[in-house]
């Protein structure tokens, strides 16, 4: 199918789906909604300063730089962590391959990296196309519940080890990792062991500290946290080094070149704020929704399974259940024409 057969197919899908009554979004998992705080800041910036390059001598370059310190301070603060360690990118696949590919390339001597069979495709491919280079990947298995093997973390660790790559949060069925105990087993072994974590479905989800949490690398998704597509960033721990893995001027930032997206930025620092500040409550709502909704699906739908963990191991906007003898985008379209939108 080309492109072009692509377009005219979801055009005719649009049109013979119609607008239902009502509609209920369910798929935040995948992309939420942005807040109307951080649209506002974005049309604020577009309005009067999208001519503003951050690294230009000039009048413009200078507000379009404060601005973005400002929204850089803003998220760290909330983050625990220095301005000077958020390298901006355009979503968290590139945060995510920044970190496995930047840290290859880095490398020296190291040639063992370890990532969950769980991650996210954004860690797995990048390693997986490392083995091309000499690099030997290992997959640490997990259990019925997408938590990660401990016994094989431990055993597979070693003065090899460049990095183990373990989300914080699961991008699929929610489960939030034991991510003290992985940081432990790895210091124990070896405290040259680079961690990193995807932390895109952590972020305003579960509490975050990075200071507390002692990794090396963490990876960021605006739009996994009510703030606009197209920004990721990446944690770059003060001391750590990375290689570059793409080309170009250099703007005010030393491992990613171009022009940073300013308004994107003001959005996603305006949704951390909004997340931090008001975090308690918006996780004891979403756990209270999310648990509604679970125990409604499992007690009135038969053959209804609930994968991964439940309560406090589970993220609080995190639903996934499979249903016995019915195909998964069978019931998604069958949805999507009710006005139930899921993944």
């Amino acid at each position: 199918m080309t492109y072009s057969d692509l377009s005219r197919s979801i055009s005719e899908l649009i049109e013979s789906h119609g607008t239902p009554e009502r509609e209920v979004y369910l798929d935040h998992e995948n992309s939420g909604s942005i807040f109307p705080e951080s649209l506002k800041a974005m049309e604020s910036a577009y309005k009067w300063g999208s001519r503003g390059h951050p690294s230009i001598t000039h009048l413009m370059g200078w507000m379009s730089y404060q601005s973005l310190y400002k929204a850089t301070e803003s998220i760290a603060s909330a983050i625990n962590c220095g301005p000077n360690e958020i390298i901006y990118t355009h979503s968290g696949t590139e945060a995510n391959n920044l970190a496995i590919i930047g840290s290859a390339s880095s490398s020296q001597n190291r040639k063992k990296i370890l990532v969950s069979s769980i991650e996210h495709l954004s860690v797995i491919f990048p390693a997986e196309r490392l083995e091309k280079y000499g690099f030997k990947i290992i997959k640490i298995p997990v259990d019925g519940e997408g938590f990660v093997n401990l016994n094989f973390l431990s055993q597979h660790v070693d003065k090899e080890t460049l990095l183990v790559s373990i989300a914080a949060v699961n991008h699929e069925i929610g489960t939030v990792q034991d991510m003290k105990a992985i940081r432990d087993i790895i210091r124990d072994k070896d405290k040259n062991i680079l961690i990193h974590t995807d932390a895109c479905d952590a972020l305003g989800k579960i509490p975050l500290d990075l200071k507390t949490l002692d990794v090396d690398l963490a990876s960021f998704s605006s739009h996994k946290a009510y703030g606009p597509k197209g920004v990721g960033a990446l944690y770059v721990k003060e001391g750590i080094k990375l290689e570059p893995i793409i080309y170009g001027q250099l703007s005010t930032q030393k491992l990613w070149p171009g022009v940073e997206n300013v308004p994107g930025i003001l959005g996603f620092s305006k949704a951390v704020e909004i997340l931090h500040k008001n975090f308690g409550e918006y996780i004891s709502r979403m756990t209270d929704l999310r648990d509604r909704l679970i125990n409604g699906i499992l007690e009135g739908v038969d053959h209804a399974i609930l994968n991964g963990p439940s309560g406090g191991k589970r993220s609080p906007d995190n639903v996934n259940v499979s249903f016995l003898y019915c195909e998964g985008e069978a019931l998604t379209v069958e949805l999507s024409m009710r006005g139930i939108y899921v993944s």
